[in-house]
């Protein structure tokens, strides 16, 4: 699978790209003093293009736009993880439960699937964000309650294809319990639909963060986050437009990289299988 990705190009860039944005996210606040907050008073309302001394400029109040920018990665891949990880968690959970048992159990489970895919979870989210104070925290938490519907869905389909296999039939007939047969034999082969969905996840969730943030719901100044810095960037689109393209290519290159990943894995996983399945 690792090969097939590096054999896509899109993906092997993504990977790349994602690397290193990564490490410079983890790495640079330790190796640098810095300060994303830090701001000039010489140089309010007078944000300075792109040179050697800042490489992606200045914002309006002085602040070097690129440490800016590695600080806000770190709140939007941060989000990306920890929001994707509640909602696998509770979308396997809800999947694998549906789907191995029958009757009331999947019928109530399924229903409650159908209920939180009626509600509108951005304003649930914008809801949420004005009746509590505003962070990151609850922004994490709310993508991730609210994103899990899709994958549930589509573990409880894997979990009705595998246990109708003859290894499912063999293992009840040797008399293993049947937790084992979920974790141990079921579990394994509900996999492939779940990572997949954690590109994709990540990608989504990222997005959603950068527009709270934007509407000043999300990060609060004068922390740096990509959405707060494109918001920042609206009264400066004419005469400083390095001040919103910075933030903006980056989450465009984010999101996207996730999603090649994606694609990848899931063509990766779909050969694998067709080949398995084949033999």
């Amino acid at each position: 699978m690792f090969q097939s990705i590096i054999q896509n190009r899109l993906a092997l860039l993504s990977m790349i790209f994602l690397t290193i944005l990564a490490l410079l996210a983890i790495f640079f606040p330790l190796f640098s003093s810095s300060d994303p907050t830090l701001f000039d008073p010489m140089l309010v309302g007078d944000p300075l293009p792109p040179s050697w001394a800042h490489p992606f400029g200045t914002d309006d109040l002085g602040r070097d736009i690129l440490v800016r920018m590695i600080y806000g990665a770190r709140i939007s891949l941060m989000v990306g993880v920890i929001s994707v990880t509640i909602s696998i968690i509770i979308g396997m959970t809800v999947g694998l439960t549906a789907g191995f048992f029958s009757g009331w159990t999947e019928r109530g489970l399924m229903i409650l699937v159908d209920f939180f895919l009626s509600i509108p979870w951005l304003f649930l989210i914008l809801i949420i964000q004005v009746i509590f104070t505003p962070s990151i925290y609850n922004v994490m938490a709310v993508i991730g309650l609210t994103s899990w519907m899709g994958l549930s869905r589509l573990v409880r389909a894997e979990v009705l294809k595998v246990k109708e296999e003859v290894f499912i039939t063999a293992a009840r007939a040797r008399g293993i319990p049947e937790r084992i047969i979920l974790f141990k034999h079921i579990l394994p082969h509900t996999l492939n639909p779940v990572i997949v969905a954690l590109m994709l996840g990540m990608g989504a969730a990222i997005l959603i963060e950068s527009a709270l943030s934007f509407l000043g719901l999300g990060v609060q100044p004068p922390n740096a986050s990509w959405g707060n810095m494109l918001e920042n960037a609206l009264a400066y689109m004419r005469d400083a437009p390095w001040m919103a393209l910075i933030p903006g290519l980056f989450i465009t290159l984010t999101v996207l990289s996730l999603n090649f990943i994606g694609d990848a894995l899931r063509s990766a996983l779909n050969s694998k299988e067709s080949h398995v399945r084949s033999t």
